[in-house]
């Protein structure tokens, strides 16, 4: 089982218990500091689930290859590359091309959908859990690239509780590991007490005592590497190594000395393996001896074997602790450092990345030509969906270029892939490094541009905004023939607007705008500054560019987006959808951030009644959001979600979603996401039947004296406000609420606006004075376009007809709402037009039931996919589940439909379709 681990019982016994098949915590890390035991803890956890029949996947962090893409996902998945080649085609491409294996040539310029390899290694581990329980094991995961911790948390966190996979992560203290150091369960290793650190002691070849045992002790203090290390040092005789003084030298650089004072005494070829091993830091320790026959080998490696400075396994050699490769590395002279670079990079001809960092390490100043290597490693690994190391190639690159204007240059574009790692910070110190470097208008526009791109997507929008304008508008003085640029930022400032809600804003963006000259060929980029800020400031305006924008963008699906969101914000919902569906057709949202606006797609969804849609557009957002670390991308995403689940009648979870989305973010700086997430409370309470707390949280979405808290957002919801208002006693308040949000919006309002505000003044006019208001938000046939909102009015009408007496006109309308709220699997709209229909005579007793209606929303995706014919891989893929999560939700269903087999599927969802339609 491996060495004694001294001190740790009760941290190897929680190990032992996560490992367990059927414990349900499937992830957990192990994190302290350097030489706390880690690895030990690891190995031990490993070996003890290897033993009870775990299949044991395996990597280590390696600080060299932490600038290689899916270098540690390749590790660890080497050795079920069979597995691999058993995906389905996507997934199976989606990796061979993250692992560098795929065409020579890209098929297509964008790069890897990180979502898919996300999915590919989710659907890869669920299967081979499908076999026997998995463990798998991530050491010194601080040195792990991005690329492969992304990937690896996107799948952990999709992971079912039933399904026999479990994660162990090892990382240094005080190391961020995105996807995992929020919410993941921890153990910190702490010091070894003095018992346990004597103990540890007397376990050691040559046992010290006296002075020196207190000394080891005083110096350690409770380290097990320090321990065991000191205590060698202090029994080796003759050329013993003195211990160091005791004072203020981290004890990080004493174990550092204590190493490299080993060196000393090494044959020269086993000091030159050394630095070549220290200088590669893999595990293909071949390359770090010149070819040769195998006793060659062992004589090299054997006098550091014996210093106990590395440790062998067959062929496979490698430090016995990363502070040892640092000791060995650092200790050598820079010259040494760079020859050894050199020798390996003409060892690694075959693996250009690799040789490129190897031949950086090499230069002793700036070198156009390894520049160019860099560069050209950073293509490759954008393509893989490598955001991060591309990024720091492209940065190594930089440094290295001889001219300025080539290294700002390279600079903008290592921003412009840094933005996909959500890493604001990075990404502004590389804009700081551009402006250092060069005057040009174009580059310093660009990198202001992305890093404007990122911060839109954070919280902090009140800095951003600041910082964006005064940007533009020192770019609008300058350059004032040149408006472009200006107007770049512009629109990421206009972004931030719609964000904050903020007022004063909007002034500030208008101010620019005038100074900014209005020729033909940027109007594409004023109207999505005025359309993104001021919606319905110009509506009529704006409304009247659509088609042209949207013919100009009929080849370009990217701009098709912008130009659906657009339409979107204008209330141009049908519009904007026909936009999204034509630019996904061509081109999945797939990229690794979310856009700016990027929620206005899942809304335009939830508005045309395409829920199930809406809710995976909200997956892919959340995926990508919580990847890159931008909560207000994942708050955003919640809303919609948690407003889907309100109207399906699922008022906990909705309620669960909008809470958590108000908890990511600073309702003063996102008045738009707290907006969203109170409508979306206001629903779920509507849904319970408690009128009083549904009217409670609309209200706060307007402010105290009646005005919108938001100027887009707010608005939607004044139909639900009074609806709440007139069965709790508030007719005066929403009235006066409504009526100034009319006189504000006065002819600039969209038809669906004007349909909601006849519906609120219908529902809080006196009984006589109701009916014009209600035909008035009936009255255009392109409000069909939002079939809820129709059917809430049409069941409104009816109420009011019945109440009346007049049953049969009722009827009608009744009868339309109903099948509405079927169709859209709106439960608490059923029930509520049901018994309304029963009032008015209607025989509903026999109406078919909705036969998925007691499924989940997320049961209902997944049996409607699956009588499409979608096997549980492809579904898995769509809504980013395992198969095996999908066929959990399959069984459970199956009772609730009253089928035996996934055959009878097919004949059920059409039969639903056939009763609602």
């Amino acid at each position: 089982m491996g060495p004694r681990v001294v001190g740790r019982d009760a941290e190897l016994a929680r190990l032992f218990r996560t490992v367990d098949p059927a414990s349900a915590e499937r992830v957990l890390l192990l994190v302290g500091d350097v030489g706390t035991g880690k690895s030990a803890l690891l190995d031990r956890a490993a070996r003890h689930a290897e033993a009870d029949g775990t299949h044991v996947l395996r990597a280590e962090g390696s600080e060299s290859e932490s600038s290689l893409a899916f270098s540690a996902l390749h590790q660890l998945l080497r050795p079920v590359t069979a597995e691999v080649d058993a995906l389905p085609e996507r997934q199976r491409t989606a990796l061979r091309d993250a692992f560098g294996m795929g065409p020579a040539t890209p098929r297509q310029a964008s790069a890897s959908d990180p979502m898919l390899t996300g999915v590919a290694v989710l659907s890869l581990l669920s299967a081979l859990g499908d076999r026997q329980p998995v463990l798998v094991v991530l050491d010194d995961a601080q040195w792990c690239d991005r690329a492969s911790l992304d990937a690896l948390s996107f799948a952990v966190r999709r992971l079912d509780g039933d399904e026999p996979v479990t994660v162990l992560i090892g990382a240094r203290a005080g190391t961020a590991l995105p996807g995992f150091d929020r919410h993941a369960p921890t153990i910190t290793l702490e010091p070894l007490d003095d018992t346990a650190a004597n103990q540890l002691l007397d376990l050691q070849p040559n046992s010290p005592a006296g002075r020196t045992r207190a000394r080891i002790l005083d110096q350690a203090g409770g380290n097990p590497l320090a321990l065991a290390e000191l205590a060698r040092a202090a029994g080796v005789h003759g050329t013993a190594t003195p211990l160091p003084s005791a004072g203020p030298l981290p004890l990080t650089e004493r174990l550092e000395r204590l190493f490299a004072g080993r060196l000393d005494s090494l044959p020269a070829p086993t000091t030159r393996a050394l630095l070549l091993l220290a200088a590669m830091d893999s595990a293909d320790s071949a390359l770090a001896v010149p070819a040769g026959p195998a006793e060659a080998g062992d004589a090299v490696w054997l006098p550091a074997e014996e210093a106990a400075l590395v440790r062998r396994t067959g062929r496979d050699v490698r430090f016995r602790h990363p502070l040892v490769r640092a000791a060995v590395y650092h200790s050598a002279p820079s010259a040494a450092r760079r020859a050894a670079h050199r020798t390996l990079a003409e060892r690694l001809r075959d693996e250009p990345d690799r040789r490129a960092w190897h031949l950086a390490a090499a230069c002793p100043g700036p070198d156009a030509d390894v520049a160019a290597e860099l560069e050209r490693t950073a293509g490759r690994a954008r393509r893989r969906g490598g955001y991060a190391a591309a990024a720091k190639a492209l940065q190594r690159a930089a440094e290295l270029a001889p001219e300025r204007e080539d290294s700002a240059r390279l600079l903008v574009e290592a921003a412009r892939a840094a933005v996909f790692t959500g890493d604001l910070a990075w990404v502004e110190e590389l804009a700081a490094a551009v402006r250092a470097r060069t005057d040009d208008m174009s580059l310093l526009s660009a990198a202001a541009v992305q890093a404007g791109r990122l911060a839109v997507l954070t919280v902090r929008h009140t800095v951003v905004f600041s910082r964006l304008t005064v940007a533009a508008e020192q770019l609008a003085l300058t350059y004032p023939a040149q408006p472009a640029p200006a107007l770049d930022l512009l629109a990421g400032a206009a972004v931030v607007r719609f964000y904050s809600g903020e007022d004063a804003q909007q002034h500030r963006i208008q101010d620019i705008l005038r100074n900014l000259p209005a020729d033909a060929a940027h109007t594409d980029l004023r109207a999505w500054v005025q359309a993104v800020s001021d919606p319905f400031g110009n509506r009529r305006h704006l409304t009247a560019l659509l088609p042209r924008l949207t013919a100009e963008a009929e080849t370009h699906p990217e701009r098709l987006t912008t130009v659906g969101i657009m339409a979107w914000l204008l209330d141009e919902t049908p519009r904007a959808v026909r936009a999204f569906d034509a630019a996904f057709a061509r081109w999945e949202l797939q990229g690794p951030l979310p856009e700016g606006l990027g929620g206005a797609v899942a809304w335009a969804y939830v508005e045309r009644g395409r829920w199930g849609q809406a809710r995976t557009a909200c997956a892919r957002v959340t995926a990508v959001g919580r990847a890159a670390g931008l909560d207000h991308a994942v708050a955003c995403a919640a809303t919609v979600d948690a407003t889907v689940l309100a109207y399906q009648g699922d008022a906990a979870t909705a309620r669960a979603r909008a809470e958590d989305a108000l908890a990511l973010i600073d309702p003063l700086e996102s008045r738009s996401v707290a907006v969203y997430a109170r409508r979306a409370l206001g629903a779920a309470s509507a849904a319970e039947g408690a009128y009083e707390s549904a009217y409670g949280q609309l209200r706060m979405i307007f402010t105290a004296d009646g005005a919108p808290v938001h100027y887009h957002a707010s608005y939607p919801a004044l139909a639900d406000l009074a609806a709440a208002a007139v069965r709790t006693g508030h007719h005066e308040e929403a009235a006066q609420i409504v009526e100034r949000s009319a006189h504000a919006l006065a002819d600039h309002a969209s038809p669906r606006l004007r349909a909601l505000i006849s519906r609120a003044r219908g529902l809080l006019a006196a009984t006589e004075d109701a009916e014009p208001h209600f035909r008035a938000a009936l009255a255009d046939p392109a409000l069909e376009h939002w079939p809820f909102e129709r059917a809430q009015t049409l069941l409104d009408l009816a109420e009011w007809l019945r109440r009346r007496r007049r049953i049969a006109e009722a009827r009608g309308p009744l009868t339309e709402a109903l099948e509405t709220f079927r169709r859209l699997g709106a439960r608490p709209g059923i029930e509520r037009a049901r018994a309304e229909s029963r009032a008015a005579g209607l025989d509903v007793a026999d109406t078919p039931p909705d036969a998925l209606a007691e499924l989940t929303p997320q049961q209902q995706q997944i049996v409607r996919l699956a009588a499409r014919g979608l096997t549980n891989r492809e579904i898995g893929e769509k809504l980013f589940l395992s198969p095996r999560t999908v066929g959990s939700h399959l069984y459970r269903s199956f009772p609730k439909l009253g089928i035996t087999a996934r055959s009878q599927l097919r004949d059920l969802v059409e039969a639903t379709a056939t009763a609602i339609d």
